[in-house]
Formats: structure tokens, C-alpha cells, sequence
């Protein structure tokens, strides 16, 4: 199988959606890359591919061949480019400010002075600085675009510009060929230099909406410190860039700093603001041998801990990358987008050309001036920006904002499909329930003599189980000083769904669900009956435990409902969403857990398998599922349903799993998530329809449509300002979700 790799790289110099598509069609067609995916608004860069057989750097002169860049390098990448976007905003901000200082001017002379005989020359003085400083791209980057073949935006504001100074240079400088005509000559410097300002404006105010787009993974990457304090062999500390860091280092952390890497205590005791991470308000108390995460605070103590975890292997690191990655991926109707913006800039062009024909045709040279201003207002209004934008600002937005709420979605798909869901269904253990099991009561059924060397058969069983309900047994056990006593396990097996078995001392040992005690019983004392169900109508789980054919013990153990479960499902519910409960524990505790909250419909005594089968059953009845669980025994439920959600508390496994990981214990963030995908949906329908239709009426009335009835002609300079607007307004519009406070 081949190895590939994936990679976000940052792209440079892309100036319109255009720019876009050439980049990733440049990218997609270089062997050993499997995908590749542009984000215009983003700025980025997310390619698969083979390193046996293609590296960046090859890429990289592959894009700069097509007239852009790409950032390859590995560290400090997210430092380089926002320094570059910095630098391209600057540059934009100076080239703006001197192209309308200077348009003042010229529109003063254009409007006031226009039939004074130095007019033409003191716009012509005026505008070459426009054209050539402030304008400078757009001719570059248009010709670059021709000469392989290719055209963007830059090539429809340079053909228009172009075309109005030419035509205005001609008749200023043979003004007689048309007044020998009759005709007088007329200039339009300031419809190019205006065309250049407006362009700019929009651009500096779209490259400023678009860094608030991107502020939420500015704020998490801000949590990760620059410098860690390095603890030498002889105890001694110095500071050194985090990119120095190495797993087994050791590491110093004082009172207030944050924490650099994931590691683990190895020295002191202190408390921890996880907050930003987990979103649990309250610091966590940490001591020797507890796991600390890069990027949260350590609030009181100092401490030393052994680095297991550095650089972009962090959790930290990864939940960035994840939004990054999320945020660069493409929603579905992208595609559309895609397909319009691929023939976009060649039909517009198009367009200017039979429009200057139709009015050449219809009124011959009398209408010469009428027909070539309204070719370069089509080539000015034409906007692929808009559409390009519309979608990704968006995504973006809508993506940060869940991130900021420790909501980690993975990719558009996911945020695209979680609005359609109508059904949720939920795994009770961890996700509705605290996840902390308690063993609350036991009914041991042998004699006390016999009772040590039972639990010690147990406790030793239940070590090597991995079920969330054995680990109360075993801190159960352990609180009862069991452990003085040890028992050798001669066999463990496993018996999938309910419980496990061990032999030890010749005989055989069980342990797990009603189920599993009725097939190693020939039948069930009833006294242990009865507290069994009396336990379970109180909504706890029970299980049993055996030798050979004779019950040993039963326990009841607790794991409470959490206060945030109930809300979520009634506000699940009130969202017109159907809300099912699956578990494996019997049908009387799945029953007094459904009433606690709520639930309708439930599922008891179900296996890993059953799980996929349920939600396979509600499918087929037409329901959409999104399905909650913790990432590992619900994998099966969770790869077959159309969303899946982990109860992450930051793990690695939930993120590697799901489609969406709520990074904190709270189910809440289920009807947010969704609340959230339905809004950006919104947004994403609204820009396009907006882009869309702006181009839909602005092009015929830039072309003159409305001259015959009205007399209306669209001036090129009020062409390129709508231009802007459009671009801004896609923009703004999908800013309203991050300033949205609810």
C-alpha cells in the first residue's frame, strides 16, 4: 500500500477564487499527488500524496511556475504566514491610500476642468502613477496568467484599465481624429485609476474581514508558549525554543507560566487551568505520575514533568491542525462553485467582446465611446471573488466559532451534514452519565473465609478488562485493601458484549451480565434476584460474579446521570430531533435511566454489533442519525450513522474517530453544534445566492441593458465599486456568525 501523506501548506499570492482553482488544478496534475484541495479564503494548501515520489519543494516550483508560492517549510509555518499576510495587507493598505490621494485630484479635473486644454495631460500625469505604482499587480500577475495560458481577476481589472488609459492616451494624444469627425474627445483617466482604487479598497477591507475570519485558530495557537525551561542533568534550567524540546526531556514550570508540552508530573504538585482545552471551569489538582497538557496555565505550585509529547504531537497542536484542516476542506456545493469559477474570467471576457460588438453593430462609430465603456464596465463588474468567497468565510467562521466553544468538526462534510440530522442516538455510559462508575452495594453469597481469596480472583480479573464498569469494581476492591492479597490467572478470556471469564486455582471464574450468569447457572437464587431488579428499578447496573456453576457475588454499581444530559435532550427534543439511548446494562436500569431523562426511546443489553444495527434500522426508515459515543466500542455505530459525535475530553482516539468531538464532558454542545451548522449552512446559501444574482444583474446592466429604456449607461468606475462591495459584503455577512453572541 502506498504511504501518503497529508499536509495544510500555506499558498501565497492568490489574489481571486481563480487564483484558486489554477493553484489546486497546477498542484492536482504532478504525479504522486492523490488529492488536492485550495482554500482561497483560508489561504491554504491541503494536498495527499506520495513523498516517494513527490515532495513539497517540487510542488512549490510547480506553483511558482503558475505565478504563486507556497510556504514548504516545516517549522514556524503559522509565524511565516501570518507574517506574509501581514506584509500583503500593508502593502495593499500603502498602495490604496496612494491610489485614492491621487484619484481626489483627478476626478476634480475629469468633473471641474474637463474642457480646459491642459485637463487631458494633468489627468494623464496623475493617473500613470495610479497604473504603475498602486496597479503594478494586476499587470504582472495578468500577464504571468497569460503566458500560461491561464487568466483571473487581475487579468479582467488589467484588460480594463488597459483599454480605458490606451483610448484615453490616444485621444489625448490625436485629439483631431475625432474632432475633425464632429465628435469630441473625450478621456476617461479617471475610470482607470478609479477602477484601481475601488479594486484596492475592496481588497484591503476583504484581506482585513478575512484575517477575523481566521482569529480562532490565531487564539488557540496563541496558547502554545514560545519557550520552555529546559531542567538539565545536574538540576540546573535554561530556556530554549519549544522546536528544541524532545520526548524524555525534563521540563521546569513556575506558578502562572503555561504549560509548553504533554507530559507527565515527575516532580511537585500544583493545580491546572484546563479550561481552554476542556472547558472545565475548575483547575484540575495535579501531583506525581498525572498527565499535563501544552497550553494550559499552572496556577499555583511549581513542578517538573517529563515531556511525552512535543511540537505538533501535542494535543494542543492536534486540535489545531484538525481546525486548520476543517477549516480548508471544501463543503459539497463548493463543487459548483468550483465548475463556475473554472470557465468564470474567459466567459466574462466573452461577454466584453459581443457587448462591444452588439453596440458597435447597432450604432456603428457614433456609439464607439458608449460601446467601449460598456465593455470595460463588464469586464470591471464580473466578480469571481464573491463566489469563491462565499462558501469558505463561512466554513470558516462557523468552524472557528465551534472550536472556540471546544467543538472540534472535522471537516465541511460534517458541518454540512450535522444540520439535516432529525436523530440522534445516544450511548448512555459517559455520554449520558458521569462515566464515573461507583460500586454502591454488594450481595456476596459464600462464606466470609471464603470471600478474600473471591476478591482477589476479581480484582485481579477486572485489571485486565477494559470496561468502564470493571474499573469501579477494581477501586472498590482496592478501597477494601484487597490487593494484600494477590491471585495468579492461569487463562483470561473475553466474552464479547457480556463479561469476561479466568481460571485460576483449577477453577473457572466469571463475571458480567445477567445473561452471561443464566448460561453458567442452571438457575438464579431468587433472593439475588430480587435485589438485583430492586437495584436496577433504581437505575443502577448490576453485575454478576461466579466459580464454575455457583454465583459468587452480585453488585450494583451507580454512575449518575449528568445535570447537563437532561438539558441537552429536552432542548434536543424541543429542536424537533428524536432522541435513542443505547446500552448494554438490563432493561430496568435502561428504563429508570430513560424516565430520569426523558428519553422515549432506548435499547437495552446491546453488543458493539447491535449498536450498527440499530442505527442501520433507523436509516432505513428515513431517519438521518448522528450518533454519540466515546470513539472506541461504539465505533462500528459511529462509522455507519451520517454524523458522528465523540465525548472527547481531548483524547486522541475521539478526535482520530469522529466526524465531531465535543472536547468536554457536557452534552450541551451537541444543540450548539447543531444550532451552529444550521446557521453557517444559512450563511453559506445566502452568500452564494447574493454572489450569483449580483453577477446575474450586473453584467447585462454594465452591458447596457437598460440604455434603450432608460438611458442608463453603468460608468466603469461605478462598476469596479460595486465589484468591491460584492466581495465585502460575502465577507461581512459571514462575520455576523463570530460577532452572533448567542
Amino acid at each position: 500500500m502506498k504511504n501518503v501523506e497529508k499536509r495544510t501548506i500555506p499558498v501565497l499570492e492568490m489574489s481571486c477564487a481563480v487564483c484558486a482553482a489554477n493553484v489546486e488544478s497546477t498542484v492536482r496534475g504532478l504525479e504522486g499527488v492523490q488529492a488536492a484541495n485550495v482554500n482561497f479564503a483560508a489561504g491554504t494548501l491541503q494536498v495527499e500524496y506520495d513523498p516517494a515520489v513527490i515532495t513539497p519543494a517540487v510542488m512549490q516550483q510547480a506553483v511558482q511556475a503558475a505565478g504563486y508560492d507556497l510556504i514548504v517549510e516545516e517549522e514556524n509555518v503559522a509565524e511565516r504566514q501570518e507574517q506574509e499576510q501581514r506584509k500583503h495587507y500593508r502593502s495593499l493598505l500603502r498602495r490604496t491610500i496612494v491610489a485614492w490621494g491621487l484619484c481626489v485630484p483627478l476626478m476634480l479635473c475629469g468633473m471641474v476642468w474637463m474642457h480646459e486644454a491642459w485637463s487631458p495631460w494633468v489627468q494623464l500625469v496623475l493617473t500613470l502613477p495610479v497604473l504603475l505604482f498602486s496597479g503594478r499587480s494586476f499587470y504582472l500577475t495578468g500577464w504571468r496568467q497569460a503566458r500560461h495560458g491561464k487568466a483571473n481577476m487581475d487579468t479582467l481589472v488589467a484588460l480594463s484599465t488597459s483599454i480605458a488609459f490606451l483610448f484615453s492616451l490616444f485621444n489625448t494624444l490625436f485629439p483631431q481624429v475625432w474632432s475633425e469627425r464632429g465628435l469630441e474627445p473625450h478621456v476617461y483617466y479617471e475610470a482607470a485609476s478609479m477602477i484601481v482604487a475601488f479594486v484596492l479598497l475592496g481588497k484591503t477591507l476583504e484581506e482585513r474581514a478575512k484575517g477575523s475570519t481566521s482569529s480562532a485558530i490565531r487564539k488557540l495557537m496563541g496558547l502554545q508558549p514560545k519557550t520552555a525551561r529546559l531542567v538539565e542533568a545536574d538540576g540546573t534550567e535554561r530556556e530554549v525554543p519549544i522546536a528544541q524540546l524532545r520526548p524524555g526531556n525534563r521540563v521546569g514550570v513556575r506558578p502562572g507560566e503555561r504549560i509548553p508540552v504533554d507530559g507527565v508530573l515527575i516532580e511537585g504538585a500544583s493545580y491546572v487551568d484546563e479550561s481552554m482545552i476542556s472547558g472545565e471551569p475548575l483547575p484540575v489538582g495535579k501531583s506525581s505520575g498525572d498527565r499535563v497538557l501544552a497550553g494550559t496555565i499552572n496556577q499555583k505550585g511549581a513542578f517538573v514533568l517529563e515531556a511525552q509529547a512535543v511540537g505538533m504531537a501535542t494535543v494542543l497542536a492536534r486540535i489545531v491542525e484538525m481546525v486548520q484542516q476543517a477549516q480548508g476542506s471544501k463543503a459539497p456545493v463548493q463543487r459548483i462553485v468550483d465548475r463556475v469559477s473554472a470557465v468564470f474570467v474567459p466567459t466574462v471576457i466573452g461577454l466584453s467582446l459581443v457587448t462591444f460588438v452588439v453596440w458597435m453593430a447597432i450604432g456603428g462609430t457614433a456609439v464607439l465611446t458608449s460601446a467601449l465603456l460598456s465593455a470595460v464596465s463588464v469586464l470591471v463588474i464580473a466578480c469571481p471573488c464573491a463566489l469563491g468567497l462565499a462558501t469558505p468565510t463561512a466554513l470558516m467562521v462557523g468552524i472557528g466559532k465551534a472550536a472556540e466553544r471546544h467543538i472540534l468538526i472535522k471537516d465541511a462534510y460534517a458541518l454540512e451534514n450535522l444540520c439535516h440530522v432529525d436523530t440522534v442516538v445516544l450511548d448512555k455510559t459517559g455520554t449520558l452519565t458521569e462515566g464515573r462508575p461507583t460500586v454502591t452495594n454488594w450481595l456476596w453469597l459464600v462464606p466470609d473465609s471464603e470471600r478474600p481469596s473471591a476478591q482477589a480472583v476479581l480484582l485481579a480479573a477486572e485489571h485486565r478488562s477494559e470496561h468502564p464498569l470493571a474499573t469501579a469494581v477494581v477501586r472498590a476492591l482496592e478501597s477494601e485493601s484487597v490487593q494484600v492479597m494477590t491471585a495468579e490467572l492461569s487463562t483470561f478470556r473475553s466474552v464479547t458484549g457480556r463479561g469476561l471469564e479466568v481460571e485460576s486455582g483449577g477453577a473457572t471464574y466469571w463475571v458480567g451480565s445477567r445473561a452471561l450468569a443464566e448460561e453458567r447457572l442452571s438457575a438464579l437464587p431468587a433472593g439475588a434476584t430480587g435485589q438485583a431488579e430492586r437495584w436496577q428499578e433504581a437505575g443502577m447496573s448490576v453485575i454478576w460474579y461466579g466459580r464454575d456453576g455457583e454465583l459468587v457475588a452480585v453488585a450494583a454499581i451507580s454512575d449518575p446521570v449528568k445535570r447537563t444530559s437532561i438539558e441537552a435532550v429536552r432542548t434536543l427534543k424541543w429542536m424537533g430531533i428524536e432522541v435513542h439511548m443505547l446500552t448494554g446494562d438490563g432493561r430496568k436500569t435502561a428504563a429508570a435511566v430513560a424516565r430520569e431523562l426523558g428519553i422515549d426511546h432506548f435499547e437495552a443489553e446491546v453488543l458493539p454489533g447491535d449498536k450498527e444495527e440499530y442505527v442501520k434500522r433507523l436509516q432505513t426508515a428515513g431517519a438521518r442519525v448522528a450518533m454519540v459515543g466515546d470513539g472506541i466500542n461504539d465505533s462500528q455505530a459511529l462509522a455507519r450513522a451520517e454524523v458522528s459525535v465523540a465525548m472527547g475530553q481531548g483524547t486522541d482516539i475521539a478526535m482520530d474517530v469522529a466526524m465531531v468531538t465535543l472536547m468536554t464532558s457536557d452534552l450541551t454542545l451537541l444543540p450548539t453544534a447543531i444550532t451552529l451548522s444550521h446557521r453557517t449552512v444559512r450563511l453559506i446559501r445566502q452568500n452564494l445566492f447574493w454572489a450569483f444574482i449580483y453577477n446575474v444583474i450586473g453584467i447585462p446592466i454594465a452591458a447596457g441593458v437598460l440604455f434603450p429604456a432608460y438611458g442608463v449607461l453603468l460608468d466603469p468606475m461605478w462598476a469596479s465599486a460595486a465589484m468591491a462591495f460584492s466581495s465585502v459584503s460575502v465577507v461581512t455577512n459571514s462575520l455576523r456568525l463570530k460577532w452572533r453572541k448567542s
